[in-house]
């Protein structure tokens, strides 16, 4: 592996992310290319910081080139936002996928993502949720239980980023042959977990972005790179963070904006039996963002599923209105020695993302869809923001 590819979120950038790097390094890199989250995150929710001071975190722990994983294809299920960073990172021309999981076995993660391709998977899935009552986590590892009997892909899906690494994997078998799975160990907390001594400087993003809410950028210092924290700093004597209070009455306001006439779901991205009537009862009698999540959430319907539609329906994200894939490489920063990259690229890649918008109509489907986020966000920020702020943005170049 000459050339890794990492796709994160960054959200925000911690201890954790910079061995990450390191890492890869090690491992051989000799350039390392992030395709990051941008505007929104898998969640289904604003990411914690802008995406100028994310960039800069990364390119200054080790990163060469920061590409912008659109908004609508990083606020997707764990399938469709590897799918996209896969691509992503493979139109770049990265050689290698590095990724963090609870069990660093390329082999068996590979075994698993073989199995879950397999029609036999799929046929033992849909029989697993047909009666209703399992949540699809609960069905996918039952079905995966039914047809490797061994219970080691079965105990592989139980972990959060098993799954996504199992989705990487499944990615690179479909997208991208020629790049190599390089899982790593997750280091410290596991995802969503809170502070415990025995990580030391080592905490998940969640845990930061809680400590952040009660102390501000000096509550999370202990647990990010000395380097980057006067970044953190700086965003937070600026009111450049999101008010997340703020983002949520916003939402609620643009779903309730949408309740008009017949149906107003019903094209809406995600939507399945029935979930546009139940989203416009939700949002007729929600008077605040966590109480509409609870209305929406149920043992079939996770809370990050839900979360990710009602995102989806409050910026207009409909089914087939943007691309899949993403049809451009938007660069967010770069070290000047690896911007060379660029010409090999097999995607259109630019730093400006007005004019990628003018590269075909996929690419501007994808930046309005883009630009729809980022609006939102700016405006939910602590000092909010005007419109069109992503298209203002100056690229960032380290040397």
């Amino acid at each position: 592996m000459k050339f890794a590819g990492i796709i994160a979120e960054y959200d925000p950038f911690h201890n954790g992310h910079a061995w990450q790097l390191a890492q890869a390094k090690l491992l051989g890199a000799e350039h390392i290319a992030v395709a990051m989250s941008c505007s929104l995150v898998q969640r289904g929710a604003l990411p914690l910081l802008p995406e100028a001071v994310r960039t800069r975190a990364a390119l200054t722990c080790g990163a060469d080139l920061v590409f912008a994983l659109p908004a609508p294809c990083a606020c997707a299920g764990a399938e469709a936002f590897a799918r996209a960073g896969v691509a992503l990172l493979s139109a770049a021309g990265c050689d290698g996928l590095v990724f963090g999981a609870e069990t660093p076995d390329a082999a068996l993660l590979m075994e698993a993502a073989a199995l879950l391709d397999s029609d036999a998977y799929r046929a033992a899935l849909k029989a697993q949720l047909s009666g209703g009552a399992k949540s699809f986590a609960a069905a996918r590892q039952a079905a995966a239980a039914q047809l490797a009997p061994d219970g080691r892909v079965a105990a592989l899906l139980d972990k959060p980023n098993n799954n996504l690494a199992v989705e990487y994997c499944r990615a690179i078998r479909c997208l991208a042959p020629q790049m190599e799975a390089h899982p790593l160990p997750r280091q410290g907390a596991d995802h969503g977990e809170a502070l415990h001594a025995a990580h030391g400087s080592f905490a998940s993003a969640s845990a930061l972005r809680r400590l952040w809410a009660e102390g501000g950028a000096e509550a999370i210092a202990p647990y990010v790179p000395e380097a980057v924290f006067p970044l953190y700093r700086e965003a937070h004597a600026a009111g450049q963070y999101t008010d997340f209070s703020a983002a949520g009455r916003c939402e609620l306001a643009l779903l309730r904006s949408a309740c008009r006439g017949e149906t107003p779901f019903g094209q809406v991205r995600g939507i399945s039996e029935g979930l546009e009537y139940r989203l416009e009862a939700a949002v007729r009698a929600s008077t605040t963002y966590d109480g509409l999540l609870n209305a929406l959430t149920t043992v079939r319907y996770p809370r990050a599923r839900m979360r990710r539609l009602a995102m989806d329906a409050a910026l207009g994200y409909a089914a087939d209105s943007f691309p899949s894939l993403p049809p451009y490489l938007h660069l967010l920063g770069g070290r000047k020695d690896a911007l060379p990259f660029l010409k090999g690229c097999s995607l259109p890649a630019s730093h400006s993302l007005a004019r990628l918008r003018e590269s075909g109509e996929a690419c501007a489907r994808m930046a309005e869809a883009q630009l729809a986020a980022a609006d939102f966000g700016a405006l939910c920020r602590v000092s909010p923001e005007a419109m069109g702020s992503l298209l203002r943005q100056k690229n960032i170049f380290l040397t």
